[in-house]
Formats: C-alpha cells, structure tokens, sequence
C-alpha cells in the first residue's frame, strides 16, 4: 500500500500543479514522489536509476542542445520576423504562424518553439493594432498539432518511439496525415471563432520586451540547420535515434563562439528531471502489480487498451487530468510491442488531447506565462473556448484515420 499511497499522492500533485502552503511545481512534486519511493524502501537506490530510460533522455537532451544552438544563433526570432509583413492581412498572417510553428514543432520540438515564437507575436499583433488572443492561442494549438507528426516533435512522442523502437518514417507516415488535416481543421476554428474579434481598440498598450532576444547570426543558424538536416537523414537510418542525436549535440558543442555554459543553460533540466522521477514512480508501482491490476480491472469490464478507439478515449481524459507526458510515460507499459498502431494512436490522441485545456500540454503554460508579461493575459476560459472544439475535431479526424 506504500507504493500505491506515493503514487496516488504524487499523480494528484502533478496534476493540481502545487501544493498547498508550499511553492513547489509538478517538478518537484514528482521528484518528491521518486524520492519518497527510495526512502520508505520500495525500490532501491540502483533499481531506481536503472528505471530510467536512458535512450529517452539521451534523445531529449541531445535535442534540447541543438535547439539551444538555433536558439542562440536568433533562428527563431529571424524565422518570425520574415513574416510580419503579412499583418496587413490578419488572416493569412494567422495561417502563415500557424503552418510554421507547426512544422518547425514537428522538428525542433513544441515547447521550444512556443518560448521562442510568444514573444515576438505578441509585440507585432499588438504593435499592428490586432486582437492577441486568436494568434498566441493559435501558436499552442499548431504546435501542438504540429508536433504529433514526428517522433522528435515532443517529448511524450520521444518516449513513445524510443520505449516502442518505432521507425522514425512510419512513425511520419501514420501520424503525420491527421496532423496536417488536424492543422487545417483548427485553422478553420479559430478563424470562425474570432471572425470579427480579429482586431482590439486601438487604445491597448504595447508593452515592450523585458529582456533582448539573441541577435540574428548568420552563421551559427546555418551551422544549426545543417546539423539538423544531417540529424533528421540519420533519423531514417539503422543507427539508434540516441546516438545520433548526441553525436550531433557533441558537434555543436565544439564551437569557438557559443560557450558551453550558454548552451547548456537552455537545456530544460526541469523536464529532464520530471521525466527521471515519473520513470522512477512508475516503476516502483508497478513492482506492486497495482498498474496491471488496475488494467485488468477495466478489461473484465470491456474498457480494453488494445483498442485504439478506447485508447485514443483513455489517452485524453488522462492527458487532461495530468497532462499528456505522465499520462503517456504510464500508458505506454500496457501496449503491445507487436502492434505498432498501439502506439502511433497514443502519440497523437496525446498530443492531441493537450489543446483541450491549460494543464493538458506544456507548450500551453508557455504560452500563458510568456504572454503576460507582455499584459496579455489568456484565461482558462479564453483558452477552452478555442481549445475544446478544436481537441474534439482534431480526435474525430484520429477516429476517421483509424478507421481507415
């Protein structure tokens, strides 16, 4: 019962974001979680680190290096900045941020993508005299959307691929057509929802940037490219994901302008330590056969995870409850090796499942948090408003697809 307690207790505090009388986030709380699990001596110390799975988090540090590189060479702000001359015309300049944050989400990561790209919608849109919410609001909702395509797109597919050693192009091949049909469909919502709400009074302040992004360098941008183009060809090769990943990482940290301390400072160690403790979790539960009791349970009562319509319905309440990454790190102990659709569904009724609400996706805290400070400030309401039609059209597109 001691494990299952931990486990109980942690899973709450991740999914309520804090605890009450203590500033302590999901992190820590999961932490806490691992640690507690180690102390009343449910798993031990070397059980506890060999729980960790090493590939996922070689895979998503080596990512987070390379994105730092482009990070700092001003890819991000530059890539934004080519299109700012098309908010003369809202409703493209919507479709043109939604379509890019979407594609570079399915490469270089959603979060990343959201923390870079905030900042410099919300100056513009507000700056041109346009209604902040259906861009910044868009920019989660494509990324996310965005992301689902590819294994590298975010974190939860990156545990998904690696823990199910699915191949980088038919991973593509499956998930990446209801992503693009999704992305059109959202597109389409927000465009419907905010049809005459495209522009705000003229009288709402721009609040200027606290903090200078990095300058454009045009050099250390292509040299990010090239290695990600290289990255993204060694993906589709027989070479394991990990290794090459961190080969490139390597690469770009042998340089004579980037120090290492400033790449390395935009590595997200929270999410890397969020991952090391509810693989920790997870397993130390699991010891006590509570998961698969609880899995059988649901089976006798014909709620079977091997279905895909029942996962893709099990995947969303879950992803909203905890958010998609724990709700995918225990999801993915319970299917099949030999049935590689299993998994494919569970990477994008996930990712889909995070616009639904705030809590449901990270990239939506970031875009929350970074918006307001520049005084836009996107409710849970404003959010749902966009986020719900857009979750239920993005899954009826994942149903059809399964279907067929």
């Amino acid at each position: 019962m001691t494990a299952l307690s931990i486990f109980i207790i942690t899973y709450i505090g991740v999914a309520l974001g804090r605890i009450p009388g203590l500033v302590i986030d999901r992190v820590g709380i999961a932490l806490l979680g691992a640690i507690a699990m180690i102390v009343f001596g449910v798993i031990t110390p070397e059980a506890a680190v060999g729980s960790v799975d090493l590939p996922t988090i070689l895979l998503l540090y080596a990512l987070m290096v390379v994105s730092a590189q482009l990070r700092l060479g001003g890819f991000y702000t530059w890539a934004a900045s080519r299109i700012i001359f098309l908010l003369r015309r809202p409703r493209l300049f919507l479709l043109t941020s939604m379509i890019m944050s979407a594609v570079l989400s399915s490469i270089l990561a959603n979060d990343i993508v959201c923390f870079a790209f905030t900042p410099v919608l919300a100056i513009s849109v507000l700056h041109a005299g346009l209604n902040p919410m259906p861009f910044l609001i868009g920019l989660a909702v494509s990324s996310n959307i965005g992301s689902a395509a590819t294994i590298i797109g975010n974190p939860q597919n990156m545990l998904i691929g690696q823990v199910g050693k699915l191949d980088f192009a038919d991973f593509l091949l499956w998930c990446g057509p209801p992503a693009v049909i999704a992305l059109i469909g959202s597109y389409l919502v927000i465009l419907m929802i905010y049809s005459n709400k495209l522009y705000c009074p003229a009288d709402r302040p721009a609040v200027e940037p606290s903090e200078k992004t990095p300058p454009f360098n045009r050099w250390q941008t292509i040299k990010g490219l090239t290695v990600t183009g290289l990255l993204i060809i060694l993906f589709f090769s027989s070479i394991p994901r990990e290794i090459s990943a961190v080969g490139i990482a390597g690469i770009l940290l042998c340089s004579r302008r980037m120090k290492t301390r400033d790449i390395l400072g935009l590595v997200d160690w929270h999410l890397i330590t969020l991952f090391c403790a509810l693989f920790v979790v997870i397993h130390a539960v699991s010891l006590a056969n509570y998961p698969q009791m609880v899995v059988t349970y649901l089976a006798e009562r014909g709620i079977d995870l091997h279905n895909l319509l029942m996962l893709t319905g099990i995947s969303m309440v879950l992803s909203n409850i905890f958010s998609n990454v724990p709700a995918s790190m225990l999801l993915v102990r319970f299917l099949d090796a030999a049935n590689p659709a299993q998994w494919f569904t569970l990477a994008v009724s996930s990712t889909f499942a995070g616009n639904l609400i705030i809590i449901g996706s990270i990239a939506n805290l970031i875009v929350i948090e970074q918006a307001a400070n520049y005084g836009i400030k996107i409710t849970f309401r404003e959010h749902a408003r966009v986020g719900v039609p857009v979750t239920l059209m993005s899954l009826a597109v994942l149903i059809v697809w399964i279907s067929i």
